[in-house]
């Protein structure tokens, strides 16, 4: 597993809500978030995003980032669509959850969890 710099982003409030999650749930500090991309949805592509036992890495496949401190693995498949995409995390009336601000996605579905590419 490499650590090297990437283009995805974590926002302030998204690592926040990560580590509030963590603690909620009293998920195990070895565990990391893994974030991937798997065919599926109405568009196409759908987004992965939950907490992985450091086990289940592959050393040669696999990239380790720390944003903002948060641990988060992403494999290099995945990262050809992630480059350059922001989390972000909303919280409001009509709709709470995490963002994916991807500028490599060229479309997306009416509910916005998943993008075409």
């Amino acid at each position: 597993m490499t650590e090297e710099a990437t283009p995805i982003t974590l926002t302030e409030k998204a690592a926040a809500r990560v580590l509030a999650i963590r603690a909620e749930k009293k998920i195990a500090p070895e565990k990391v978030l893994r974030l991937a991309v798997r065919g599926g949805g109405c568009a196409g592509f759908t987004y992965q995003f939950y907490f992985d036992d450091f086990d289940d890495f592959d050393a040669e496949t696999d990239r380790k980032i720390v944003l903002q401190g948060v641990t988060l693995v992403v494999d290099e498949m995945s990262l050809m669509y992630l480059e350059g995409t922001e989390i972000d995390y909303q919280d409001g009336l009509n709709e709470s959850g995490f963002k994916f601000n991807n500028p490599r996605a060229t479309g997306s579905c009416g509910c916005g969890s998943s993008f075409s590419a």
